[in-house]
């Protein structure tokens, strides 16, 4: 017999419409959740892994963007180049965090140059520190300060507590190559060979006997890896000795551009005083500082992002036509889209392969058609940036399309 067709109450009729629109508006809201560089955004989780949500106000972007933080691993594309031939993100000041407080108990007053910690940086695909040690209380501080001298006021803590997050990532991540340059201070014996050793990072250090001379190249990365020789130590101004496994002087080693205020100028890339010049080729690396005299967060977002990549496009034709192998700035996560990050693909797409982006690069230094494309957010699969990744937001949309056949019946049998 066939079944005798009814009318629902209004009531229920109203309720099924309201489920099922709530179906519909938890599909959408999460297709709405995963969006690329340069979309609009309301918080981090609407951007897709490795994006988050900024403004910029320096560019005259008042509405909220996904940016990029982390580069490309350039290790996902080769591993058996020269370490001359990789690009690395770099932070100027690492240590110097937004809001920190010193641990000598009294307010900092001087300036911070970025906003999460030495960990949160290399987990986000920093390679790069620069750090600035003084004789402090009969021990080696990481200071902020002026005249050579370290203030109460301008320390923020042992160099010894953030060389130990160094030991730690690269215990925990044994592909990974970490360089640090010390703008150094000291003057105690051996100061900066002792601190090394009391953060347990004398073992991963590479030995001043495999540096490269005239110009040559580096080591290859993977040789670096497989030696465990994964921590480069670059000073400001040159050892007393030279033991095997010594920090070395910058100068010997590569060429820096002006940094502060002066070297920002556009068009410009003059060297260092204490550095080689720019386009001396007995130099086998390249860093490119780009920041401030005064460091300036609002305007962060705005140096670092077209004009980033304006300065790095001149020094590589004022440095024999070599990008650079290290970017240094201020505030590393604050940009209008790409960033820093993209600023250090573009390095090493031309380092790596000299195709048209870096995800292009294959091992063999070809370059797949598809070139053009930008980059997504990408994390270090080898690090610990995976354990950070946002939760895959794609999976919601796909996981509403398949229970939405099966709940449409449920919801009308209601």
């Amino acid at each position: 017999m066939a079944r005798a067709c009814r009318l629902l109450p209004a009531s229920v009729v109203r309720g099924r419409l309201v489920l099922f629109a709530a179906v519909l508006l938890l599909w959408s809201c999460a297709v709405a959740s995963a969006r690329k560089v340069g979309q609009t955004c309301a918080a981090d989780r609407n951007c897709d892994a490795g994006l988050h949500c900024e403004t910029c106000v320096a560019n005259g972007n008042v509405r909220p963007r996904c940016t990029r933080v982390a580069p490309v691993d350039p290790q996902t594309k080769a591993r058996d180049l020269p370490f001359n031939r990789y690009a690395w993100l770099t932070t100027h000041n690492s240590f110097a965090r937004l809001g920190q407080r010193s641990q000598t108990g009294v307010a900092i007053a001087t300036a911070w140059n970025q906003q999460d910690t030495v960990t949160e940086q290399l987990n986000s695909g920093v390679r790069g520190l620069m750090l600035d040690m003084y004789d402090f209380r009969n021990d080696i501080w990481l200071c902020h300060s002026y005249g050579g001298i370290c203030q109460n006021f301008t320390a923020f803590q042992p160099a010894v507590n953030v060389l130990r997050e160094v030991e730690r990532f690269l215990s925990r991540n044994p592909s990974e190559v970490i360089t640090i340059f010390v703008e150094d201070y000291v003057e105690s014996p051996k100061g900066l060979t002792r601190v090394l050793n009391a953060s347990g990072l004398l073992p991963y250090m590479f030995p001043v006997w495999r540096m490269p001379k005239n110009g040559g190249d580096w080591p290859l990365l993977s040789d670096m890896v497989r030696d465990n020789h994964r921590l480069l130590v670059f000073t400001s101004k040159a050892p007393r000795r030279a033991p095997r496994a010594s920090p070395t002087s910058g100068a010997t080693s590569s060429r820096t551009n002006v940094n502060g205020t002066k070297g920002m100028v556009r068009g410009t890339c003059h060297n260092r005083a204490e550095s080689a010049a720019m386009n001396d080729l007995s130099r086998s690396l390249v860093l490119v500082n780009y920041f401030r005299d005064l460091p300036n967060f609002p305007e962060a977002c705005k140096d670092n992002s077209a004009a980033l990549l304006d300065k790095i496009t001149a020094c590589h034709g004022k440095s024999g036509d070599r990008w650079p192998n290290f970017i240094a700035v201020d505030f590393y996560r604050r940009s209008d889209r790409g960033g820093a990050a993209e600023a250090t693909d573009k390095a090493n797409r031309g380092l790596v392969c000299g195709c048209g982006s870096i995800s292009a690069c294959n091992a063999n230094g070809t370059c797949t058609p598809r070139h053009g494309r930008t980059p997504k957010g990408i994390f270090n699969a080898t690090s610990d940036a995976t354990a950070s990744r946002p939760p895959p937001v794609l999976q919601w949309p796909r996981l509403v399309l398949l229970l939405l056949p099966a709940l449409a019946p449920v919801i009308l049998s209601l």
